[in-house]
């Protein structure tokens, strides 16, 4: 007798605990229904002034208004990108805390051995925006005009050349890596807490050299600011077009570029990232916007949910394989 009604206790409780998620579930909908009720965050993991701070700021604002709402970009710097995905991670699944973010959302569980979130876990992927190619940039008062002359220098000058990068394991990060090691050249790798900071840095004469995504050094290359020594895309960029690529010089296969994707914290009800994703793909194949960003550096992908979930799939092992072939350590 006893155990029956254990059982049937236990039966109860695991009918109360379905009822309570089911209810969950049920309530989480409804919000949906009138979404958005309040103002939007997007959490961008970089400093002002890079390629994923610009792409969400211009998709944002049109985002604000196809949603009739307000989006609000916050950039939560640090930690190579784990801090500002860490937070957006836990953030509360309501579809009002997002998170634009870059391609070290692949790397960085490669490249640490402890990071505040699971890629494959912890977000709804909503869509893959765009992707960049990496520049090589020197400041031109440097008078170098090629890889040619920077390798040459780097190699009759071992202590003297230092780059700027966006940060720890990010892809221009890696790219600068295996560029030393491919020239067999020695430059000090100073990281930044993103591409805007990199790229003041070069400017200001702090590095000699940067390696970084096109976007936020575009305007200064057109401007002569900068010198931009080759590209790292599988094309040259089409306003760029004196600008060879690195395979174009002889490196076989020195393909990198820098993604922009678009998530939302696990467990966001599915009719807000189907919004979410719907309206931002019909943003980003706007012709206006779609020339806008082309103008900025950006390749428009405007693929859904499925196509950031397969780079996820596709780009983790990638580059953790990449990091362990470079020999570097995860930290």
């Amino acid at each position: 007798m006893t155990g029956n009604r254990t059982n049937l206790l236990s039966r109860r409780a695991i009918l109360a605990a379905g009822g309570a998620v089911a209810i969950a579930g049920v309530a989480r909908q409804a919000r949906a229904a009138g979404y958005p009720e309040r103002p939007i965050k997007i959490i961008v993991p970089f400093a002002p002034g890079g390629p994923t701070d610009i792409m969400a700021r211009i998709l944002g604002t049109h985002l604000g208004e196809a949603l009739s709402g307000t989006i609000v970009v916050e950039n939560r710097a640090g930690g190579g990108g784990n801090i500002g995905i860490g937070i957006a991670a836990h953030a509360e699944p309501d579809g009002y805390t997002l998170l634009i973010t870059s391609s070290a959302y692949v790397v960085n569980p490669g490249l640490y051995a402890k990071i505040p979130y699971d890629p494959d876990k912890d977000f709804a992927p909503i869509a893959e925006l765009g992707t960049s190619p990496n520049v090589i940039l020197v400041n031109p008062k440097l008078g170098i005009n090629s890889v040619a002359d920077l390798i040459a220098r780097a190699k009759a000058n071992p202590d003297e050349l230092n780059y700027a990068s966006p940060g720890l394991g990010t892809t221009p990060h890696l790219a600068g890596e295996l560029f030393k090691i491919v020239d067999n050249i020695q430059m000090t790798h100073v990281p930044f807490s993103g591409a805007g900071p990199a790229i003041q840095a070069i400017l200001g004469g702090t590095t000699q050299v940067a390696f970084a995504a096109l976007p936020p050094a575009h305007p200064h290359i057109a401007s002569g600011a900068l010198k931009a020594l080759a590209v790292t895309g599988a094309h040259r960029w089409f306003d760029l077009p004196d600008v060879p690529t690195m395979v174009e010089l002889g490196y076989k296969d020195f393909i990198s570029d820098t993604f922009q994707g678009f998530l939302a914290p696990a467990q966001t009800p599915a009719s807000v990232v189907e919004l979410l994703s719907a309206k931002s793909i019909a943003i980003l194949k706007t012709p206006k916007i779609a020339d806008q960003l082309r103008n900025d550096g950006f390749e428009v992908l405007a693929n859904g949910s499925d196509g950031m979930r397969r780079r996820i799939t596709d780009e983790v092992p990638k580059w953790r394989n990449i990091i362990a072939k470079a020999g570097i350590k995860p930290v």
